[in-house]
């Protein structure tokens, strides 16, 4: 889609070098100077983060169907690589929801050893992504497909708790299909457990209340504590880690190699490829919010590459998949984090818990890990997202139930694959209706003889103006585009104190475009950057407005003319003001 900007900006020609690529965070850190005052704001970072990590870990395995220790060898292992050797400065790697389904199904159909091995062969896929710079690739997924995909993740993964947040006695082994799933414990409701119930509900209870009225505690760790000591003190009929897996080991185990064969590696390929798909989505989407809170630059690529060493050694050491996570990454820049140094030392924190406290972990219930994960389901649901969407588009609402349907009821990688296929047909029709619309602009803008160019004559003061930077978006501003447009935008939306996007040349836009503005023009507001749109029609203006593009968040305007009048205005006004 060509564009075009009315300024240079510094950079953005030259093309960056392999080494400037593919240079660890941790190393651009410690070149700009590492300092003792940093460091003690990443150690509390990271101890905060191991406070969050520690129940969540050993419930994420457990809801994978391994053992509560194969987590925290994941946060310990791969969190520690991920840190180190990641393009983001604040990504918290380990265990996550978003696996529990893909994991539990691959030990269910090729038992923990063709999980490690299939782990290990997603570490590669991961880096060949990485080093052969597709990683940019995995931001053309349609914002319908990954909202709908991971709703569907947290439903599969919150029927699989209600086994143990109910402590059901099951006639045998729980199926890993949902429909099956529901007929065997519905079959089983009658097993229902009270002190299982009580537990996960206080568990529950506690998290959303310190949520509301304490969110500085970490609360999924007080509620786990609560429940557990309620538990021992009450005597209360319950399964628990150690009733359940005998405990927790106190130290990591040898890393080994699982069997490999070609015919083992045929097996798991399937496997294999869908870790990677969701790895690279999840780290991705992760680096993102981190990148949306604290206004730095994640690098995809050298991210990726990081995924697939940390897998790599995940499988070798004996854990589950490991990627990025979003509450923790979220989590770790809340508690004041300055560098990867911070999830470095999160995984030091665990790994002395192991060698400490591993004892204390035969005490926890299942029903309260269950209820922690009911928490995380939950919040794993875009509501306003889902909401959004359907008040603002219905093929994007089909889409999207597309998306969730198959990821319910089929398989992950077929709920991507036709939900990104339905948004690609979706576009193709948006287009010959927009193009029948609106002749007047073409969807990809032709040349001209300069004779016939209407546009107003090149006015060099706001190509200069260090206060004001103007954007010209042209051509159709879909989700193909949306990912390089949005990089050229976050770059430069905190470095003026006013932004104008022009809208002129765009006939269309979708969803993936419309939330793309609506980071962009957050993250300039935290910046104190006023924004303006100008020349969008209606249809681009309700597109934008329904995704909370709308006044006084951003000003709109007719025109480009009156767009940088207006934000000359208000460079004035701030300027007098200060």
């Amino acid at each position: 889609m060509p564009m075009e900007m009315t300024r240079q900006i510094d950079g953005l020609q030259r093309r960056p070098t392999f080494a400037e690529l593919f240079t660890p965070k941790t190393i651009t850190v410690l070149r700009e100077g590492y300092s003792l005052p940093a460091l003690r704001a990443d150690l509390v970072a990271g101890l905060t983060v191991a406070i969050v990590a520690l129940p969540l870990s050993m419930a994420i395995a457990i809801a994978s169907g391994a053992a509560p220790q194969l987590g925290l060898i994941t946060a310990i292992v791969g969190g520690f690589i991920i840190s180190l050797l990641g393009g983001s400065r604040f990504q918290i790697g380990g265990p996550a929801a978003a696996f529990t389904v893909v994991v539990a199904t691959t030990i269910n159909n090729h038992g923990l050893e063709g999980m490690w091995l299939a782990t290990m062969m997603a570490g590669v896929f991961l880096m060949l992504i990485g080093f052969l710079r597709l990683g940019t690739y995995i931001k053309f997924i349609p914002y319908p497909v990954t909202v709908g995909f991971i709703a569907g993740i947290a439903a599969i993964l919150l029927a699989g708790q209600i086994h143990d947040l109910l402590g059901l006695t099951l006639a045998g082994r729980e199926p890993p299909d949902l429909v099956p799933k529901i007929a065997a414990l519905s079959a089983a409701i009658g097993t229902a457990n009270p002190a299982a119930i009580g537990v996960a509900v206080l568990t529950v209870a506690i998290i959303v209340g310190l949520r509301r009225v304490r969110p500085g505690w970490p609360g999924i760790l007080v509620a786990v504590v609560v429940a557990s000591v309620a538990a021992f003190v009450l005597h209360l009929p319950l399964a628990t880690i150690g009733s359940q897996f005998g405990g927790i080991p106190r130290s990591l185990p040898v890393p080994h190699l699982p069997p490999i064969s070609w015919d083992r590696i045929v097996t798991v390929l399937p496997d294999a490829l869908t870790f990677t798909l969701l790895g690279a989505i999840e780290s991705l989407l992760s680096a993102m919010v981190a990148d949306g809170m604290t206004g730095r630059r994640h690098r995809s690529n050298m991210e990726l590459v990081a995924q697939g060493v940390a897998n790599i050694a995940s499988g070798l050491f004996g854990g589950i998949p490991a990627t990025g996570t979003v509450a923790r990454t979220a989590t770790n820049v809340r508690s004041g984090a300055r560098s990867p140094i911070a999830g470095m030392s999160h995984s030091v924190f665990l790994v002395l818990f192991m060698l400490i406290a591993a004892p204390l972990a035969s005490f926890i219930p299942l029903s309260a890990l269950a209820g922690v994960l009911v928490v995380v389901a939950w919040n794993m649901i875009e509501r306003h997202a889902i909401a959004t969407l359907a008040r603002t588009s219905l093929g994007d609402t089909v889409v999207l139930l597309a998306t969730l349907g198959l990821t319910l009821f089929r398989s992950l990688a077929e709920g991507i694959v036709v939900g990104f296929t339905l948004g690609v047909l979706l576009f193709i029709r948006r287009m010959s209706q927009t193009t029948a619309i609106e002749a007047h602009v073409p969807l990809v803008p032709e040349d001209v003889p300069d004779d016939e160019d209407k546009r107003p004559p090149y006015d060099s003061a706001v190509a200069t103006d260090p206060d004001l930077a103007v954007y010209r978006i042209s051509g159709a501003f879909f989700f193909g585009a949306a990912a390089s447009v949005g990089q050229v935008l976050d770059s430069i939306a905190d470095r003026h104190r006013a932004f104008v996007v022009d809208f002129s040349a765009v006939p269309f836009i979708d969803s993936t475009a419309a939330n793309t503005i609506a980071g962009v023009v957050s993250k300039a507001r935290k910046h104190g950057v006023a924004v303006f749109v100008s020349g969008a029609s209606q249809a681009i203006v309700r597109t934008l407005q329904g995704h909370g593009v709308k006044t006084p968040t951003v000003s709109f305007a007719p025109s480009i003319d009156a767009a940088v009048v207006s934000a000359r205005a208000e460079i004035a006004r701030a300027a007098a003001a200060g």
